[in-house]
């Protein structure tokens, strides 16, 4: 009898382990292997694809032009932040910014976000938020601006400068941030080709009621 009681003990002993095991698993965070392929992206976590699809129908702005923003600004790390200030060039001060997560969204305008659209919960560690929030973001720019959903260059130089400086074109006294606009004006025009020859496969892979 005593013998039977251990045993069952161990059996549950170990199904909690295979529990937990599971569930960790389950929340570990998807890195992609490589960013440079957008259908090998998506085909790595679907949710991912499903998440932007809904926010290019939500907002309209395309979907290459939303996750090459999100490449430049994070390479898709969900706590990516900047780097430190340094007094007398040793000491840490502080972050040089906010920002935080795959969006790289500074707090003031991540809450603006919350607010605007009443999703008080978003986390900006969590893709579907992030994604959601580029969305938005270029579309206020394109309300704002007149810069089309569909300009990768002006928008990310709306994205890193901020309406208010891309009116005052802050952008030409950075010849560098010129060149990364560039940079990410060509990875959404890759992206743009890439989805068109894997779409249809996605949009499979998402239909019926598990989709």
């Amino acid at each position: 009898m005593v013998q039977r009681t251990t045993f069952f003990r161990r059996i549950k002993q170990i199904g909690l382990l295979v529990l937990l095991a599971a569930m960790v698993s389950g929340c570990a965070t998807y890195r992609p292997a490589s960013t440079s392929n957008l259908c090998s992206i998506f085909r790595g976590n679907i949710d991912w694809y499903k998440d932007a699809r809904a926010a290019t129908k939500k907002w309209g702005t395309p979907m290459p032009v939303m996750m090459a923003i999100m490449q430049q600004e994070s390479n898709f790390k969900d706590d990516a932040r900047p780097g430190y200030k340094y007094f007398l060039w040793v000491i840490p001060a502080g972050r040089i910014s906010s920002a935080y997560g795959y969006s790289q969204a500074l707090n003031g305008v991540w809450g603006e976000y919350k607010k605007s659209t009443g999703n008080r919960w978003a986390d900006r560690d969590d893709f579907d938020d992030a994604i959601d929030f580029i969305g938005w973001y270029t579309t206020g720019t394109q309300r704002m601006t007149g810069v089309s959903k569909w300009d990768a260059y002006g928008q990310y130089l709306a994205y890193h400068e901020g309406r208010g400086g891309y009116k005052r074109k802050s952008y030409n006294k950075k010849p560098w941030l010129l060149e990364v606009a560039k940079k990410v004006k060509r990875r959404a025009s890759s992206y743009t080709a890439q989805l068109k020859s894997c779409k249809s496969e996605l949009d499979n892979r998402t239909s019926g009621w598990l989709g």
